[in-house]
């Protein structure tokens, strides 16, 4: 079973638009709905679905908005999840920014939107471009005798429509890996994962077939090659347009794609990432009046590659004040509202160290050893390079007319949550 009604609720709680979709659910209940949160939030004991009597609330925040599912039954969660998630994605990609004002500003549409997500509980067409043939945010004149459903609500291929023309078939394929990383004070990986994601940009005429190929490990033991080079992916999950039919059959990822951009696909992998970049740090007190932090960044892969927009965040004691920084690159500056000390290096190439020393004045009153430490975090982006080794060996573009079509792709490393713990 799934929802009963949909609100959009603003931080106070009050609703400024809802749908219901089986009127099994009384509407005053979400009444209820913000002092059970808050209450919840002050036993520190918040969950993601609350339960007022027999009625179920399943929420999430965005921006300064909740969106909450209500139900009576034993619902499948996950898909009401999902759901709220999609619905955030398709109001963003109709109103670029969610918030309260834009609902405000948007009611009709939000409504026609809600009749078209859902359906008696049931969530039917929730592609965005699909729903932008028909849902357009200029006003309709009224054309008689003219009402037709878009072929693409009833068409096999929901997600892309008949009939595109381009003068130059392209395919655009980026291929993301964001690093997450925990190390401690000693130097020890804690954590480290890779989160990656194909993104594609798809300019193709007609309803071409495209079938995509990857060094994927289950693939080469299957035919037989050799698996050193190979990667071995986790957590695939994938666009609704892969067969995943023929996917379990034999790896092949074959897929009519939507036209422009979408995500076809995003893996993990839980394997020893060596630290990209690696901080050291040293923090010196002198008599309570004045402290020194000497940060050493060193670049930990290939020389060949270039970390660019890297920015190390510092934590510095909450008291301290007239800062004087030097760098053997880049530029620091600190931000008292965060207690931070930004580091910016524009590029950084591998095998380079560099040095960074701040020098703050503290009032006499020592505080340190109440507060603690916060980790140093790291962000950066290695253009042209994977961690996993991950590679399209091939783009394979399948087309009744016989076009000739490019596939471009381009590989990019990112940071994730990548926090180094001090001593």
């Amino acid at each position: 079973m799934s929802a009963s009604a949909v609100f959009i609720l603003d931080m106070k709680g009050k609703p400024l638009i809802c749908r219901n979709y089986k009127g099994d659910v009384n509407m005053a209940e979400i009444d209820h709905f913000m002092p059970l949160l808050m209450q919840k939030e002050e036993e520190g004991a918040l969950t993601p679905l609350l339960t007022h009597g027999r009625v179920h609330f399943l929420w999430i925040k965005h921006s300064n908005l909740y969106l909450v599912a209500t139900t009576l039954k034993n619902a499948n969660a996950s898909l009401v999840y999902s759901f709220l998630y999609k619905a955030v994605e398709v109001f963003s990609e109709y109103f670029k920014e969610l918030e309260e004002e834009s609902i405000r500003d948007n009611f009709v549409i939000v409504y026609e939107l809600l009749d078209e997500l859902m359906d008696f509980g049931f969530p039917q067409t929730t592609d965005s471009k699909i729903l932008q043939e028909y849902i357009t945010q200029q006003g309709n004149k009224l054309e008689t005798g003219k009402s037709r459903v878009p072929p693409t609500v009833t068409n096999a291929v929901s997600w892309r429509s008949e009939g595109i023309k381009y003068k130059k078939n392209e395919v655009f394929i980026d291929v993301i890996e964001s690093v997450n990383l925990l190390v401690n004070a000693n130097g020890s990986v804690l954590l480290s994962e890779i989160v990656g994601t194909i993104k594609l940009k798809v300019f193709l005429s007609g309803m071409p077939e495209l079938r995509l190929g990857l060094n994927d490990r289950v693939l080469f033991e299957l035919t037989g090659r050799n698996k050193n080079k190979s990667v071995e992916l986790e957590d695939v999950k994938f666009h609704q347009c892969v067969r995943l039919s023929r996917f379990d059959n034999d790896r092949t990822i074959s897929f009519i794609p939507p036209d422009g951009d979408f995500e076809l696909m995003s893996y993990r992998l839980n394997t020893q990432v060596k630290p990209l970049i690696w901080i050291e740090s040293v923090i010196e007190k002198f008599s309570h009046s004045r402290v020194e932090i000497m940060v050493k960044a060193k670049g930990q892969f290939k020389k060949q590659s270039v970390a660019n927009s890297v920015e190390i965040a510092v934590p510095v004691p909450s008291d301290a004040d007239s800062p004087r920084f030097k760098t053997s690159v880049g530029s620091a500056k600190y931000l008292p509202e965060k207690n931070v000390v930004i580091w910016n290096i524009k590029s950084f190439p591998g095998g380079k160290e560099y040095l960074m020393r701040a020098h703050f004045g503290l009032p006499s009153v020592d505080k340190e050893e109440v507060e603690g430490r916060p980790p140093i975090s790291v962000k950066f982006e290695i253009p042209y390079f994977t961690v996993s080794g991950i590679q399209v060996r091939y783009m394979k573009i399948i087309e009744k007319s016989g076009y000739q079509a490019l596939p471009w792709v381009r590989y990019i490393t990112q940071s994730g949550d990548y926090q180094l713990r001090t001593s």
